[in-house]
C-alpha cells in the first residue's frame, strides 16, 4: 500500500516490454529484493538492486493499462516505496493498481499555484467527487472542480517541482487510480441483496 506522497523522481535507464531499469537513490534506502516501489503510481516488484537504481518486471496487463509502455530512455518517473506499518498517511489510500489513463488538457500557472485539467474516461469519472482524492502518476491530489468528465486539480509549487508533472504537456496521458473507497461504496450499493437504507442519493445529500 502507498499514500501518494512522492519520495523522489527517477530516470528510466532502459525499458523493454517486460522489464524496466530506473536510476534513483533515495528509494533504495533499506530496500530489498521483492520489495514494492510505485513507479508513476504502478506497483512494481524490485527484482534486482543496482548501485544507483533497480530493475523491475512489467507484466503484460500492466503494460496494457498503464503508460509504462509509452516510456522511453531518459524519461522522469515518480517513485514511492510501499508504506511501513508504522508510517504516516500523508496522502490517501493508494493501492498502486492503476485503473486507467487520463489525458492532460492543459496545465496553467495561477499565481504561485498550478491548475491541471485532465479528461477522464467515463468509467473512471463516475468515481470522482469535488474535494475527493485521486492519484495521478502516483501523486495523491484533491479534485478542485469537475465538469462533465474533466477534473481540475490545484498543484502546489513543491509538488510541481518535485514530481514529473513539470515535464508533462497537453495531450500526454497519465496513470489514474481512483479512490478505492468510492469503488467499495459502488460495490456495496450495487449488491442485489443489499437491504441497507443507505442509497446513492443519501450519500450525495450528506457530502459523500
Amino acid at each position: 500500500m502507498f499514500t501518494g506522497i512522492i519520495e523522489e523522481t527517477g530516470k528510466v535507464q532502459s525499458i523493454t516490454k517486460d522489464k524496466i531499469v530506473i536510476e534513483c537513490s533515495k528509494v533504495l534506502e533499506n530496500t530489498k529484493l521483492g520489495d514494492s516501489i510505485a513507479v508513476n503510481g504502478v506497483c512494481l516488484t524490485v527484482v534486482e538492486l543496482l548501485t544507483k537504481g533497480f530493475t523491475a518486471d512489467i507484466s503484460p496487463e500492466t503494460s496494457k493499462i498503464t503508460i509504462l509502455h509509452k516510456l522511453k530512455n531518459g524519461d522522469i518517473v515518480n517513485l514511492e516505496r510501499a508504506m511501513k506499518a508504522d508510517g504516516r498517511f500523508g496522502g490517501h489510500i493508494v493501492s498502486g493498481h492503476v485503473d486507467g489513463l487520463g489525458k492532460i488538457i492543459n496545465c496553467e500557472k495561477k499565481n504561485d499555484f498550478f491548475e491541471l485539467n485532465i479528461d477522464l474516461p467515463s468509467n473512471l469519472a463516475i468515481y470522482t467527487i469535488k474535494k475527493g482524492s485521486i492519484t495521478i502518476n502516483g501523486i495523491s491530489l484533491t479534485i478542485a472542480e469537475i465538469k462533465n468528465n474533466i477534473i481540475k486539480v490545484a498543484i502546489i509549487p513543491h509538488t510541481f517541482e518535485n514530481t514529473n508533472l513539470s515535464f508533462l504537456k497537453s495531450g500526454d496521458f497519465v496513470n489514474i487510480e481512483v479512490d478505492i473507497l468510492a469503488k467499495y461504496v459502488e460495490k456495496f450499493l450495487s449488491t442485489s441483496d443489499n437491504k441497507s437504507r443507505i442509497s446513492l442519493e443519501y450519500l450525495q445529500e450528506h457530502g459523500f
